[in-house]
C-alpha cells in the first residue's frame, strides 16, 4: 500500500487467544506494508520464557492492541500487557475487532473498527492506525471549489432560473462539500445528457443533498424542475406541467403527448436540470430520460442504477459532520455528549436533526439517551425536521409496510433479524434448511439460494440493510426502530422466525474445530437473542452450544453470565425437571467450574443428577453425562476418592451402554485416569491414558481438542514415571497443535506450555478435566 512510511521499532500485536485469526491477519498486513512485527504465534517457540518475551516486546517495540470482549477478561495475559503499557505511559494503538466497551482508562483512545468492513477497507483502517496522522498525498479540495465549479451561495430573490419549482433551501444544511464537488464534476464532465443517482438508506439526506446542489448551481441552468417520483403514476403529469411552462405543449394536451413533446424539446436544449426524487424502480424512470445536453439527478434508496445512471452512494455523516449538524440545529451540548449521541444515532442526519429538535425543546442529553434506550422508535417518531417528509420512525414503518406488500418473505426476514444482533447473518446458509416452525413467507423466501438472493435484493432495494457474500446486516439504528415497532403478534412470529434462522444456520458439533469459523459468525446472534423467544429444544440446544463454544475457547465468564440468563429464563418457563432446564443447568455447572466456583458447580450438578436418575434412570446417557461432570467438581473440591468412585462407575456404565469407542466413554476414561493419578495410582493412570489417547486419535483425529487433552495428560503421567524424553516429545507436539487449533491464550494451551517449560520440576500435576 503506497504512502506508508515505516520507522521505529517492531510492532507487538497484543490480542486475546480467541482473536488469533485477527492477530495473524493484522500482522500479515503490517509485514506486507514494510513494518517489523512481533507476534507470539510466529516468533515464540517451545521453551521460550513467555513472561520474558512479552516484557522484551513491550519495552523495545510499539504496541498494537486488538480490542474485543475477550481482550479485557481479567484472567487473560492481555490484561498485564496493556496495563504495563499504561503504567509506563507509553502509547497504545488500539483497533476494535469486535463490538466492545473498553475500561474507563482506555476510553479516551480512538479505536477504529476493523470488523464489519471489507478486507481492503479494513487494511486501510489498520495501516492508517499504525502510521498515525498523515498529510494528504493529493491537494485537498479548495474551500472555494464549489464556487469555481459554478456554485453559488444564497441568491437574491428573483435570481433563480425563470422555470423553477425546487423546494426551498435548508438553512441548516451542513457538510457534504466533497459529495457536492464529486456530483458537480460528474455531471459537468459529460457532453451528453448526464444522469446521476444519489442512493442510500432512508434518512441519510439524499433529498437534502439534491436540493442543496440545485440551489448552489442554479446559475448554471436555464430551467430546473423537481419531480416527486415516489408514486410513478404521478410522474407524467409533473413532466406535462413543465412542457406547458416552456411552451412545448398546450395546457390541454394529454399527459402522454405533453411528455413526448417535452422530451423532444429537451433534446434540443442544454443547461437544464431534472430532479426525480425518491424513485425506487429504475425501469419506471427509463422512458422519461431525455437526450440532449442537460442533467438528470435521481434520489433513491435502491442501489441498482448501473444500467441507467452513474450511482453515487450517500452514506451517513462523519462524526465531525454529525456534531456540526447538532449545533447547526441549535442543540447546546458538550463535545462528549454530542459524540455519544451521534454514535447512538449511527451518524444518520435525519435522526440527528430529530434529536436536535428534542434538545432545543428542553430535553437534556442524559434524558434523551435514557429515552432512546427505552424506545428508539418512540423517540424517533417525534416531530419532522424541516426538509424531511417524515420522521425516521415513520419512514421505517412506511418502508417495511411497502416491503410486506412487495415481498412478504423479505419483510419476515427483516422482522426476524430485528430480534438478533446488528451483525452480518449468513442468510444463504439457511436456504432450504428452515424448520417447519418458520412462517410460510419466510420459508418460501429461503426455499433455495436463488429465492434467498431475490429476498436480499428486495431488502437492499429499500436500503434497509447491507447484503454481502450471502449475509445480511441490518443498519443498527434501523434495527432498533424496527424492533420497537413490532406489534405483540408480529414479535411472536418474528421470534419463531428468528429461532428458525438460528437452527437452520447451526454450524454443527461445537467440539469440532472445522465448525468454529461458522460458530464465530453466528455467535453474536446466539448471544443477543432473547431466550424467552426460544420455544424448541433444537433452538435451546444451539443457543446453549454457543456458550459451550465460548467455554472451549477460554471465555468462561462470558459463557457463565449468558448461561445464568438462559437457566433463569428457561427454569421459569419450563420448570426444573424439563430437559431444556436440566441441560442448561449442566452447561452452567461447567461454567461455574471453569470460573473456579466449584461449590456452586457441585451443587447444581448434584441436583441435576438426582433429577435425571429419577426421571431417566441410572444408565441413561444424559444421567451419565451429569455424573461425569460431577466427578470433576468433586475432585476440584478435594474429594478425590469420591471423584474416582463416581468416575469408575460412570465409565463402566458408558462402556456397557455406549461402547468402548464412543466419545463420551472416552471422556469418562480420561477423567478417571486423572483421579487415579491423584490417588497415587500412576501406572494405572498411564495405561488408561495411553488407551484413551490411541482411541481418540482413531475416532476423533490427531488435532481434536479432546485428543490433545489426552495427549497432555499422558505426557504428565510419563513425566511422573520418569520417562522424561517421551514426555517432552509428546508435550511439545501437543503444545504446537494446541497453539494452532485453540490459540495461545486457551487454558489447555497454557497448561501444556507450563508442562513443557517445567517438565523436570516436581509440582502438582496440571491435569485437564473434561
Amino acid at each position: 500500500m503506497g504512502g506508508v512510511e515505516v520507522s521505529g521499532g517492531a510492532w507487538f500485536v497484543s490480542h486475546a487467544g480467541a482473536d488469533r485469526a485477527w492477530a495473524e491477519w493484522a500482522a500479515w498486513q503490517l509485514v506486507d506494508a514494510g513494518f517489523e512485527v512481533e507476534l507470539d504465534y510466529w516468533d515464540w517457540g517451545a521453551g521460550d520464557n513467555f513472561v520474558l518475551k512479552m516484557n522484551a516486546a513491550l519495552e523495545a517495540g510499539r504496541f498494537l492492541a486488538l480490542f474485543s470482549p475477550a481482550y479485557f477478561e481479567p484472567e487473560r495475559f492481555t490484561t498485564p500487557e496493556w496495563t504495563a503499557v499504561v503504567a509506563m505511559k507509553e502509547k497504545i494503538t488500539p483497533v476494535c475487532v469486535a463490538e466492545v466497551v473498553s475500561p474507563a482508562i482506555l476510553r479516551p483512545l480512538l479505536a477504529p473498527k476493523l470488523f464489519g468492513l471489507g478486507e481492503e477497507a479494513a487494511r486501510r483502517v489498520l495501516l492508517e492506525a499504525v502510521s498515525g496522522p498523515r498529510r494528504p498525498t493529493a491537494a485537498p479540495v479548495f474551500p472555494g471549489a464549489l464556487r469555481q465549479l459554478g456554485g453559488s451561495g444564497p441568491r437574491l430573490p428573483g435570481s433563480l432560473p425563470r422555470v423553477w419549482n425546487l423546494p426551498a433551501r435548508n438553512a441548516s444544511f451542513t457538510g457534504r462539500d466533497t459529495l457536492l464537488v464529486r456530483l458537480r464534476q460528474t455531471l459537468a464532465a459529460s457532453s451528453r445528457v448526464a444522469v446521476q443517482a444519489l442512493h442510500g438508506r432512508g434518512g441519510v439526506g439524499k433529498t437534502q443533498l439534491a436540493v442543496e446542489y440545485a440551489h448552489r448551481f442554479a446559475g448554471e441552468y436555464e430551467l430546473a424542475w423537481w419531480i416527486a417520483a415516489e408514486d410513478p403514476a404521478l410522474v407524467p403529469d409533473q413532466l406535462a406541467q413543465l412542457a406547458t411552462r416552456i411552451g412545448a405543449a398546450p395546457a390541454d394536451a394529454a399527459s402522454a403527448d405533453a411528455v413526448d413533446a417535452l422530451l423532444g424539446e429537451l433534446r434540443t436544449r442544454s443547461r437544464w436540470l431534472l430532479v426525480f426524487d425518491n424513485i425506487e424502480d429504475p425501469a419506471v424512470l427509463a422512458p422519461y430520460l431525455p437526450g440532449g445536453g442537460g442533467h438528470v439527478l435521481i434520489t433513491s434508496r435502491s442501489p441498482h442504477w448501473q444500467a441507467h445512471a452513474s450511482p453515487l452512494n450517500v452514506d451517513v455523516f462523519t462524526r465531525a459532520e454529525s456534531i456540526a449538524l447538532l449545533h447547526a440545529h441549535g442543540a447546546v451540548l458538550g463535545e462528549s455528549d454530542a459524540d455519544r449521541l451521534a454514535r447512538a444515532l449511527d451518524d444518520l442526519p435525519l435522526a440527528l436533526a430529530q434529536a436536535a429538535a428534542l434538545l432545543t425543546d428542553g430535553l437534556s442529553a442524559a434524558d434523551l439517551s435514557a429515552e432512546l434506550a427505552r424506545s428508539t422508535a418512540e423517540v424517533l417518531a417525534e416531530g419532522r425536521p424541516v426538509g424531511y417528509p417524515v420522521s425516521l420512525a415513520a419512514q421505517v414503518r412506511l418502508t417495511t409496510t411497502r416491503l410486506e406488500s412487495d415481498h412478504p418473505g423479505a419483510a419476515a426476514l427483516m422482522f426476524a433479524l430485528s430480534l438478533l444482533a446488528p451483525e452480518p447473518f449468513p442468510i444463504t446458509t439457511c436456504a432450504g434448511h428452515l424448520p417447519d416452525t418458520a412462517s410460510t413467507p419466510l420459508a418460501d423466501a429461503l426455499a433455495t439460494r436463488l429465492a434467498g438472493s431475490t429476498a436480499l435484493r428486495a431488502i437492499t432495494r429499500h436500503s434497509l440493510a447491507r447484503a454481502q457474500d450471502g449475509t445480511l446486516q441490518l443498519h443498527r439504528l434501523t434495527q432498533r426502530v424496527l424492533r420497537d415497532q413490532l406489534t405483540p403478534h408480529q414479535r411472536q412470529q418474528a421470534g419463531r422466525d428468528a429461532e428458525a434462522l438460528l437452527t437452520a444456520a447451526d454450524p454443527g458439533y461445537v467440539g469440532q474445530p472445522s465448525t468454529w469459523p461458522a460458530w464465530r459468525t453466528l455467535l453474536p446472534h446466539l448471544l443477543a437473542v432473547d431466550p424467552a423467544l426460544i420455544t424448541s429444544e433444537t433452538g435451546r440446544n444451539i443457543v446453549r452450544n454457543a456458550c459451550w463454544y465460548l467455554l472451549d475457547r477460554g471465555q468462561a465468564r462470558t459463557a457463565r453470565d449468558r448461561l445464568q440468563q438462559l437457566y433463569d429464563t428457561w427454569s421459569r418457563q419450563l420448570g426444573p425437571d424439563h430437559e431444556g432446564t436440566l441441560w442448561t443447568a449442566q452447561y452452567l455447572a461447567r461454567a461455574y467450574n471453569n470460573t473456579q466456583d466449584h461449590a456452586r458447580a457441585r451443587a447444581l450438578d448434584e441436583d441435576t443428577l438426582q433429577r435425571r436418575r429419577r426421571l431417566l434412570g441410572e444408565d441413561h446417557r444424559d444421567t451419565l453425562a451429569t455424573a461425569s461432570n460431577l466427578s470433576n467438581h468433586l475432585a476440584a473440591l478435594g474429594e478425590t476418592e469420591e471423584a474416582r468412585a463416581l468416575a469408575e462407575d460412570t465409565l463402566t456404565r458408558r462402556r456397557r451402554v455406549l461402547g468402548e469407542d464412543h466419545p463420551n466413554t472416552l471422556g469418562a476414561a480420561s477423567n478417571l485416569a486423572i483421579w487415579l493419578a491423584a490417588l497415587g495410582q500412576t501406572e494405572e493412570a498411564r495405561a488408561l491414558g495411553e488407551d484413551t489417547l490411541t482411541r481418540r486419535r482413531r475416532v476423533l483425529g490427531e488435532d481434536h481438542p479432546d485428543t490433545l487433552t489426552s495427549a497432555c495428560n499422558l505426557a504428565i503421567r510419563l513425566a511422573a514415571l520418569g520417562q522424561t524424553e517421551e514426555a517432552r516429545a509428546l508435550g511439545e507436539d501437543t503444545l504446537t497443535r494446541q497453539r494452532r487449533v485453540l490459540g495461545e491464550d486457551h487454558p489447555n494451551t497454557l497448561t501444556s506450555a507450563r508442562l513443557v517449560e517445567q517438565l523436570d520440576a516436581t509440582r502438582e500435576d496440571p491435569d485437564i478435566g473434561e
